[in-house]
């Protein structure tokens, strides 16, 4: 990836970012933690990764996003908006009653979402089912799914891990962003996940380990996903949780609140200011 392409994924995770705050401020409620520490992803797999076309949201030759950690929403409704499914004005409207965004995925409101989410666990389930639906029905798509690492306490995932590893899913990748904090404290003292690597490689799947923030790791990692066969992949996100706003980031909580508007203020502040750093680089 060269330098150029580097800049303009970073300037539109910024932009990604600002979309968040705005609409969870705006929602007065909301997830900014687990959104944040996403965005970077979000902005890679829909502005280098991913076959979409926002013009056409329902191709049958795209590949699907499952977000499989529903509340992380926000980010992906502002990657959406950034990626031109919708305007970005509706990131203003976020759960608010008949609104086109809500509180967690709706495949019948949004364009762009492929599968309702937000019970965890359920979403890397319908993830599977997708890729072997691609693979009965002899389809060149790829099936991507972003869980939470604490999403990964719950037995359904396990379940869904083995489905994918006897059915061969090497067209599906899932994405655990890593950022250590879960609503009631850090992942490792409420229920530790060590060795994660271990125990998906123990599931049957490729894992790799990535810095979450860095784009040139994504485009290697995802590279090698697209090439493994026969099994599926995992590629587990080491993120900062709230990244990009300097009071949420590794503060547990702000897993699930909004800013009020002082909040509000210095955090558009503090990321316009990023994002003008950025773009004069």
């Amino acid at each position: 990836m060269n330098a150029e392409e580097k800049k303009r994924l970073a300037i539109t995770a910024c932009k990604v970012r600002i979309g968040t705050i705005i609409g969870v401020y705006n929602a007065k409620s909301g997830h900014p933690g687990g959104s944040l520490s996403a965005a970077d992803l979000f902005t890679y797999l829909y502005f280098h990764e991913m076959q979409i076309d926002p013009k056409n949201p329902q191709m049958p030759d795209r590949d699907r996003f499952v977000l499989s950690k529903g509340h992380g929403c926000p980010a992906l409704y502002a990657t959406l908006a950034e990626r031109g499914f919708f305007p970005r004005e509706e990131l203003e409207n976020l759960r608010h009653i008949g609104a086109l965004l809500q509180g967690h995925p709706d495949m019948k409101l949004t364009p762009g979402i492929d599968m309702s989410s937000g019970s965890l666990g359920q979403g890397v389930s319908a993830a599977c089912g997708i890729a072997l639906a691609g693979k009965m029905d002899h389809k060149a798509y790829r099936v991507y799914t972003m869980l939470g690492d604490g999403e990964l306490e719950e037995g359904q995932v396990w379940e869904a891990a083995m489905f994918a590893s006897h059915h061969n899913l090497d067209n599906l990748c899932a994405i655990v962003d890593y950022n250590g904090l879960q609503i009631d404290g850090k992942v490792e003292e409420v229920a530790g996940l060590s060795p994660l690597d271990q125990k998906f490689e123990a599931f049957g799947f490729d894992v790799q380990w990535i810095d979450g923030h860095d784009f040139d790791a994504m485009e290697q990692a995802f590279a090698h996903a697209r090439s493994v066969k026969g099994k599926p992949s995992c590629i587990i996100a080491k993120t900062t949780k709230g990244k990009g706003v300097s009071y949420m980031e590794n503060a547990v909580g702000w897993h699930g609140k909004a800013p009020n508007t002082a909040e509000y203020e210095q955090a558009l502040t503090e990321l316009k200011a990023a994002l003008a750093k950025l773009e004069a680089e």
